[in-house]
């Protein structure tokens, strides 16, 4: 597909365009800073989505707004009596000594339960919780494709997890492969479902066009009400500093 790729300066504002083979102006504000992106046909000029910014700058700000008041969590140091998320869910961590392998359970409702040896440093502790928050979204990855695959008819080859600072997911549907931001394991599940249905709808339709809201919310009516959810949610301390 034939993109176009530019930095606007409208106002004080960066707005980051993409011009490519699409029929209408797409504006969007993004968490977690409040990133300005339009999508435009390949022929709209610049000044066309400048005076669209200018007419939509009271929305952007509004939008913006929203998003500098949105709670955030302070940098975690891995200690007893923190607050910790796992699906939704807000648990203090509670950091055991052990000479054994180090592990994290949660047995209780109000809990995280670290288990390290005495001299484990934040780097360390912080590997560990990431390691268990990705082992969680695994094992939810093949009932969510099992359900998906046959009510959308597509194939997912391949789904990965890593860290995204501003996607809650993406996907390359030519390989067939979907990546989910390892934050979701803090979210509750029905967001990381909407995450993965969004990505798998990427495969029939590219773009963010009247089909695919059409197909979103045919499988999931609910899916903006979904969106808002996770858009809104707590941001840990990496997607915002």
């Amino acid at each position: 597909m034939n993109t176009k790729t530019n930095v606007l300066q409208v106002c004080d504002l960066n707005v980051e365009t993409i011009k490519k083979d699409i029929k209408n102006i797409h504006l969007g504000v993004y968490p977690p800073t409040g990133r300005v992106r339009v999508a435009a046909p390949l022929k709209t000029t610049d000044e066309a989505i400048e005076l669209l910014v200018i007419s939509k700058m009271s929305w952007i700000q509004k939008q913006q707004s929203k998003f500098i008041k949105q709670e955030r969590q302070p940098k975690r140091e891995y200690v007893s009596g923190e607050s910790h998320y796992f699906f939704g869910r807000r648990y203090l961590l509670n950091v055991q000594k052990t000479e054994d392998k180090p592990r994290v359970e949660i047995k209780r409702t109000k809990y995280i339960d670290l288990y390290v040896k005495e001299d484990t440093n934040h780097k360390k502790k912080e590997k560990i919780i990431e390691d268990f928050y990705r082992s969680k979204i695994k094992k939810q990855i093949p009932n969510l494709l099992e359900k998906w695959q046959k009510l959308i008819g597509v194939k997912v080859n391949e789904v990965r997890i890593k860290k995204m600072k501003t996607k809650w997911g993406s996907c390359n549907p030519k390989a067939k492969r979907i990546w989910l931001n390892l934050e979701l394991a803090k979210k509750p599940l029905h967001c990381m479902e909407y995450v993965m249905v969004h990505e798998m709808l990427h495969f029939i339709e590219k773009n963010h066009s009247d089909k695919f809201r059409y197909l979103i919310s045919s499988y999931l009516p609910q899916w903006d009400q979904n969106k808002k959810e996770l858009n809104n949610s707590i941001l840990s301390y990496s997607r915002w500093r």
